[in-house]
């Protein structure tokens, strides 16, 4: 059984939202999910220009993912986030707070001028372990 200890390093800032760092010991599994964005159910995308829909959206996929490869969302270590805009951010909070608890796993953020599809304004990827 894996063990997940959130830390932060003795004089660095230890954020309230998430942990700067995440030590595993004895996991069997790893799980590399693929960045997840808001697709219907038929491929297309999903949400068309509701950030707080497609954020749900990618991240019950992300769950689902998880979920299917025989963990939980805690089990999750590592989370990319990726937004095209930067003031999604403050929208993007309580949503991931719904999924991750006050305090979500090591999680990086990061605006980008562009995804795969100009429709998609959020993508979200993963690592799990267990």
């Amino acid at each position: 059984m894996a063990t997940i200890e959130a830390y932060a390093a003795k004089n660095v800032w230890d954020p309230p939202i998430y942990a700067q760092a995440v030590k595993v010991t004895g996991a069997q599994t790893v799980l590399y999910i693929a960045g997840q964005v808001a697709y219907d159910d038929v491929g297309n995308p999903a949400h068309r220009g509701d950030f707080k829909a497609q954020a749900r959206a990618v991240l019950q996929a992300l769950k689902a993912q998880v979920e299917a490869g025989g963990g939980t969302i805690g089990n999750i270590v590592k989370v990319n986030t990726y937004l095209t805009d930067i003031r999604f951010r403050a929208d993007y909070a309580p949503i991931r707070e719904e999924f991750f608890g006050k305090k979500m796993p090591a999680h990086t953020l990061i605006a980008v001028a562009a995804l795969a599809l100009p429709e998609f304004l959020i993508e979200v990827e993963a690592v799990a372990v267990f």
